[in-house]
């Protein structure tokens, strides 16, 4: 039986780097990524962005050249996935039906597109972006003539496919169940701004709707809608979530639900399991110490080295700051903190000028900073978001004053 000091399934970013930073801490003994995708890891965010509009070739979006892994003496174990966990004999089994055991083990699988429950879910030319495969496909179809596309789900990847569907010179519908997009992560000054910088741009966006069905005969023809209605499609891009990618490690006996729970030191409840990235559950400080998943590069790199670190020694509670990105059109979108809980938002600048931020506050304290195409204030926004500052409201909304110039009360 073959096997490893230390395991790390899943071949993404938090994968990655944990490998990287191990070796990089001078850890010596044997390390073997598990991924279940053919390719060395790559990165993600450009897959609905740069990689989907074609302006980036696949080879740039490799985190390290194929090479490199061999040359760290990191094992690759590519094209299978772990179907179970043994935590007492410290054994995987693997989809080949290989067994492989393991000294430590990291869990960095992210999650799987969350998928409509609904008929017609599984015809051809209905899609996630989740994947090179899936853009692949997709962009495959788009070049044999698929122009009519309908979007479901008003998050983050779903507002970028539609960004860059359009630019492609389809025509676009995006459906969000909800009264607005983006309303589980922003506020609505800053859902209200994208939904009319996609309105304008030409899609065809519809917020509260709720879709029946899918209709077609072998491939998607159409999205039913609860009122009855169907709106004509040539392929769908479902985007509404993933779900996290850890059942045999629930079955093993992890504690978790949403996610596997994690401790301040990313440690599951299994002995020597290690969990991070967007499938582990945490107490988050920047969240009030709500427990929930951050599905963010930056979690999943700074969770991997935190881990990595402490298997060479170096043990130190995870506090990263969180930080996201969004780019759709010319506009880019930069977030500072996690605006879960906040009790006021104020607007700094003039969304019309398509240059401005949005502030949260919770109990006066900043807690979180939306920035659209305004690079100054995340950069200065930061320190006062991670210091939790008690700033005027007023003050805050004056964009005249630099965000490093206000005092905290």
């Amino acid at each position: 039986m073959s096997g490893a000091d230390v395991v790390i399934v899943g071949a993404g970013h938090a994968g990655a780097q944990a490998a990287l930073v191990l070796r990089q801490a001078g850890f010596t003994g044997t390390v073997t990524m598990i991924g279940r995708e053919s390719e060395p890891p790559y990165e993600r965010p450009p897959l609905s962005k740069e990689y989907f509009a074609r302006e980036k070739s696949f080879d740039r979006l490799y985190i390290r050249p194929p090479q490199f892994w061999g040359e760290k003496d990191v094992a690759l174990k590519l094209g299978v996935e772990v179907t179970a966990v043994d935590p007492a004999g410290k054994v995987l089994t693997l989809s080949d039906g290989t067994a492989f055991t393991y000294g430590k083990l990291i869990w960095a699988t992210g999650g799987d597109p969350r998928k409509l429950t609904c008929r017609g879910a599984d015809l051809a030319g209905v899609h996630a972006v989740r994947t090179r495969i899936d853009c692949d496909q997709l962009m495959g179809e788009i070049d044999g003539g698929v122009r009519n596309i309908v979007v479901i789900g008003g998050g983050y990847i779903g507002l970028e496919a539609a960004a860059v569907l359009t630019k492609l010179g389809c025509q676009v519908t995006l459906l969000e169940a909800l009264p607005r997009v983006l309303a589980r992560v922003a506020g609505p000054e800053l859902s209200a701004f994208y939904e009319a910088e996609h309105r304008a741009h030409g899609v065809d966006l519809r917020t509260g709707v709720a879709v029946d069905c899918l209709v077609g005969e072998g491939r998607v023809s159409g999205v039913k809608l609860a009122d009855g209605s169907v709106i004509p499609a040539d392929a769908v891009i479902v985007g509404i979530g993933i779900v996290p990618a850890v059942g045999p490690l629930i079955a093993a006996g992890a504690a978790g639900g949403n996610g596997v729970e994690v401790d301040e030191f990313c440690r599951t409840s299994l002995p020597d399991v290690y969990a991070v990235g967007d499938c582990a559950s945490f107490a988050c400080d920047y969240a009030g110490g709500l427990v929930m998943r951050v599905e963010s590069v930056q979690n999943a790199n700074d969770q991997a080295a935190c881990v990595a670190k402490a298997i060479c020694g170096e043990a130190k509670p995870y506090r990263a700051f969180p930080w996201f990105w969004s780019n759709q059109y010319d506009l880019k979108l930069q977030t500072a903190g996690i605006s879960a809980g906040y009790d006021q938002s104020v607007v700094r600048g003039d969304p019309d000028a398509r240059s401005f931020s949005v502030a949260y506050l919770k109990g006066g304290r900043l807690i979180a900073m939306d920035c659209v195409n305004a690079v100054k204030d995340y950069v200065q926004a930061r320190k006062l978001v991670e210091l939790g500052a008690v700033i005027d409201p007023a003050q805050l909304a004056d964009a005249a004053v630099p965000l490093k110039d206000l005092v905290p009360a």
